[in-house]
């Protein structure tokens, strides 16, 4: 069976590549011209250059699919130009799905996140009957990715074959962008994260994540959604985590949320100016207030997920990240 997977040169759809692979499938890795293709040097992966906003280059990628993995998406919590986040995991999504209507692709997985999913103010773990509303995301890749689930659950309501899996926080090898959270781990493997908040994470090993995406296909119900995640850390102790990877001091200094918001406000205009990355960004001083934690007990009740100790997750990214580049 051969399966399109979009984003295949990125973090989670390389991972889901690789793992579709393992289990015999043929997999097609939809992928710009200028991706970077470090992810698909070593993969036995047919590549199929195209666009999500090219219509035509997805219709003709989901030819002979038998199923159609959208992983693609565009994870940035900055940007000076918001509407790409839009474009790219809102109408992207839109295009692909639309396109594998056409194609009457069999069965489709749609790799969405937990940013979609509504926290609890009490700070015990969410999960999947934690409905969230377009008001209570903070910033533009939490408002693109709830809009974008949003559409594709009406479309399996409409009868198409989707399986909405939610992935919490990713990390392991392969983090070529780096993601924010890959950048988080990398700052501090290297030394270069002198301080942390008072926040939490669910942290899941990015492979995991991949075979729950197999999962999702082969027991997922259509219509459903189902995190992918892990465990839950606060950023203290995955900040001491890694040290123990990285041979590195965790950093003890822990700073109040309040004082940062403005220096987060400077940052971004001098970004703007500067066209240069942030790392403190006003959506993430914000994020940080809520505790980021999720249950995972519907997708190992109805799917079979199982995940690996967040320490081994953590080695494999230090390890990843810290090896020496040809």
């Amino acid at each position: 069976m051969r399966a399109l997977v979009t984003g295949a040169s990125g973090f989670v759809g390389a991972a889901v590549a690789r793992a579709l692979l393992a289990t015999g499938w043929q997999v097609r890795a939809l992928l710009r011209a200028q991706s970077d293709r470090r992810n698909l040097q070593h993969l036995a992966a047919e590549l199929a250059l195209g666009d999500l906003a090219d219509i035509g280059s997805l219709e003709r990628a989901l030819e002979g699919c038998e199923a159609l993995f959208h992983v693609a998406a565009d994870y940035r919590l900055w940007t000076p130009d918001p509407q790409a986040l839009y474009r790219s995991n809102v109408d992207g999504t839109r295009h692909i799905i639309e396109a594998a209507r056409r194609a009457g692709t069999p069965r489709i997985v749609y790799t969405s996140s937990v940013a979609a999913v509504g926290l609890r103010s009490d700070g015990r773990a969410s999960d999947e009957s934690d409905l969230a509303s377009l008001d209570q995301m903070i910033g533009h890749y939490k408002r693109s990715k709830f809009l974008a689930e949003q559409w594709v659950c009406e479309q399996a309501r409409g009868g198409m074959p989707i399986v909405i899996v939610n992935p919490s926080t990713p990390v392991g090898p392969g983090d070529v962008k780096p993601t924010p959270t890959g950048r988080l781990v990398l700052d501090a493997a290297t030394g270069r994260m002198p301080a942390y908040v008072d926040t939490g994470l669910n942290i899941v090993h990015v492979d995991d994540v991949a075979s729950g995406h197999l999962l999702a296909h082969a027991h997922g119900r259509s219509g459903e959604r189902y995190i992918l995640g892990g465990t839950d850390l606060t950023l203290k102790r995955i900040l001491e985590m890694i040290a123990k990877a990285s041979g590195r001091p965790a950093p003890r200094l822990c700073l109040p949320r309040a004082p940062l918001l403005p220096l987060a406000y400077v940052a971004e205009v001098l970004a703007r100016v500067s066209r240069r990355e942030t790392r403190i960004t006003v959506d993430g001083i914000r994020m940080a207030r809520h505790r980021m934690y999720f249950s995972s007990a519907k997708a190992v009740r109805e799917l079979g997920y199982r995940w690996r100790p967040a320490q081994q997750a953590i080695d494999d990214a230090v390890r990843w990240f810290l090896q020496p580049r040809a």
